[in-house]
């Protein structure tokens, strides 16, 4: 598979592309083995595009006359509406795309055939040379100019999942009625194998989005027992907003989520971008890390860690400077300031808590390190802090801020900022 750039709408993109064309499919096939191999070995695929393609590849062996098919499926995310695979007789290829939340706005979807069968959960069965069809789908009129005769929009499981197929086709008078009957009767099957896939797909997106990439893996491969997980060694971030109190007493809870969120976005975002797993967000603080054995390109996760704090001050300052318009609507918030502690140590990474509710997080030494160095900057008026564990790890020598207490810490430690 590749994931080649085409031309897609902007809240639409390219996932991944399969060309393995009828070869990934035997070259005869009755709608009894297709059956067969749906209930007996389909399940054993690990990708849904493949399971598709294959399963679309099958349909034409077995001479439904099938020369488009989309399959639509709804999800379970914060940023995206679904997932879609388009595949094509006459290119041979198979997409997956992702659709965002601006595609259901979009005067394509909504006077499209899969808006009405999304609402109405009733499958549609358009003739492309009536003129009325035409004039109420735009697409009707595309499709007729690419030869093909009829065009299906069927609903695939439970309404409330928005999950559909299209299938069309340019065989002369549409799909006859024992195919079509026949194509209905194997989609049924096929929609058990969708539901399984994106069941799991919707998993992995809720266990990434409230626990990280990395912690979220964890759990759905099975450490999900107390107690149960590894030590790491692993650069330690802990950042706090200023004047948070304060904020709190002037801003109305509202306007504050506001502000959190726009604060927590800079800052979660930047830390992802250069390679750190976020594991938490606390009021106003975050806690992060930069495990060493992980691959952060040219950098040491020493020099991750401090350019991902760098870079978090420029997104902070320009949340000041140039207020996204969700913050420029209301005053009272600016400025925005951050305080951010960096600390490498061996950590705990699994899970604690009680056997009903656990957490994935890390624990240890080092984590209340970080949180103490944090606490420094507020003393020290540096935005940015390290300990000698991060400093010794970077090419170019941080400033030495002498050596400072540090409450829970028996010896002094010497802090670093980094050279700006």
């Amino acid at each position: 598979m590749t994931s080649p750039q085409t031309n897609l709408p902007p809240s639409v993109t390219l996932r991944a592309r399969s060309l393995r064309g009828p070869g990934c499919a035997p070259q005869s096939q009755t709608p009894a083995e297709i059956e067969a191999w749906l209930v007996q070995e389909a399940g054993q695929a690990d990708s849904l595009l493949l399971l598709y393609e294959e399963f679309i590849w099958r349909i034409v062996a077995a001479g439904l006359a099938l020369d488009r098919s989309s399959l639509h499926v709804g999800t379970l995310h914060p940023q995206l509406v679904g997932f879609a695979w388009n595949w094509n007789i006459a290119s041979g290829q198979c997409d997956e795309v992702q659709v965002g939340e601006g595609a259901l706005q979009s005067e394509a979807f909504l006077r499209s055939p899969l808006a009405v069968v999304l609402v109405s959960g009733k499958a549609m069965r358009i003739d492309t040379a009536d003129p009325a069809a035409a004039a109420e789908f735009p697409i009707v009129a595309d499709l007729r100019d690419l030869g093909i005769v009829e065009y299906v929009v069927l609903p695939l499981g439970p309404r409330g999942h928005h999950h559909v197929m299209t299938v069309a086709t340019r065989r002369a008078g549409g799909f006859a009625p024992a195919q079509f009957e026949t194509l209905e009767h194997l989609l049924r099957l096929l929609s058990l194998h969708v539901e399984r896939h994106i069941a799991l797909r919707i998993a992995g997106n809720v266990m990434r989005t409230y626990l990280g990439n990395e912690a979220g893996q964890k759990v759905l491969d099975g450490a999900i027992r107390r107690g149960e997980g590894q030590t790491i060694e692993a650069v330690i971030w802990a950042s706090d907003l200023r004047g948070f109190t304060d904020l709190s007493d002037r801003l109305d809870p509202q306007d504050m989520l506001t502000v959190l969120n726009a604060y927590f976005a800079a800052i979660a975002g930047t830390v992802a971008a250069y390679g750190g797993e976020v594991l938490k967000f606390m009021g106003d603080g975050l806690l992060a890390v930069f495990p060493l054995a992980r691959d952060y390109g040219p950098r040491s996760a020493h020099e991750a860690a401090v350019a991902a704090a760098l870079a978090v001050e420029a997104a902070i300052a320009g949340l000041n400077s140039a207020p996204p318009p969700e913050l420029a609507a209301f005053t009272g918030w600016q400025p925005l300031r951050s305080g951010t502690g960096l600390h490498e140590g061996q950590v705990f990474f699994g899970n604690i808590g009680s056997a009903e509710r656990l957490d994935f997080t890390v624990i240890g030494q080092a984590v209340n390190t970080a949180s103490r160095v944090e606490g420094m900057t507020k003393i020290l008026q540096r935005p940015i802090l390290m300990t000698g564990a991060v400093a010794q790890g970077l090419a170019d020598a941080p400033e030495s801020l002498g050596l400072h207490n540090l409450r829970g810490v028996a010896a002094p430690v010497e802090l670093f900022a980094p050279r700006t």
